[in-house]
């Protein structure tokens, strides 16, 4: 492995994945408590996936942060056809209810490799570490707690969320702000050259 004095890694298929069953269930749930519509559950599987790919598209291409809030009223619109009364609805219990779904299906360790590699890294001593990571539906408080619980935040240095610091990569502020949150103590001649950003995707 080649040595860096810092490494900056992407989060989602590089260090985690998906699990399966809760997208399953986090659709049935929409299906069961927002479908006035009388959709399909494949309908609103797809709404998900159609919400989650442009909201995407729409952060990487403004460098802003769209959050998941506003992500979940785009669903619930989309499934009843835009006729929807949003003044009862309690955004902040319909999240609390999302993350305790994703914690009773907790996202997987993206590979076998991913905890040793960590590891190796923490203990050389040499270099320090970050998370750089795009948010969508699930938030950076509770992807903070999901690394707490895969065990993966005790090999890192210090985590940054879009829907935290209102920036998406590939802005290159979000870039710039990672670099100004390494340890200037620990690295105190730190060249780009010394440091490498690893995703499931090209940045330019």
């Amino acid at each position: 492995m080649a040595f860096y004095k810092h490494y900056s890694f992407d989060l989602w298929l590089t260090l985690i994945k998906s699990n399966p069953t809760f997208k399953q269930e986090r659709t049935k749930y929409f299906y069961e408590k927002f479908n006035s519509k009388h959709k399909s559950i494949e309908e609103i599987a797809i709404v998900f996936r159609q919400v989650d790919l442009m909201v995407n598209a729409i952060n990487e291409k403004t460098g802003k942060n769209v959050d998941a809030d506003e992500m979940y009223l785009m669903v619930i619109s989309i499934i009843n056809d835009y006729d929807f009364q949003y003044k009862e609805l309690d955004l902040d219990a319909l999240y609390n209810e999302m993350e305790e779904l994703l914690f009773a299906h907790m996202p997987l360790i993206y590979c076998e490799n991913c905890l040793p590699v960590l590891s190796r890294i923490k203990e050389s001593n040499l270099s320090s570490t970050n998370i750089l990571s795009n948010t969508g539906f699930i938030k950076g408080k509770t992807l903070k707690k999901v690394l707490n619980h895969l065990k993966i935040d005790q090999f890192i240095d210090f985590q940054l969320y879009s829907d935290e610091v209102r920036m998406s990569k590939p802005n290159p502020k979000f870039f710039e702000l990672m670099l100004n949150t390494i340890d200037e103590k620990k690295h105190p001649e730190l060249t780009l050259n010394n440091i490498i950003h690893v995703g499931d995707k090209k940045v330019c």
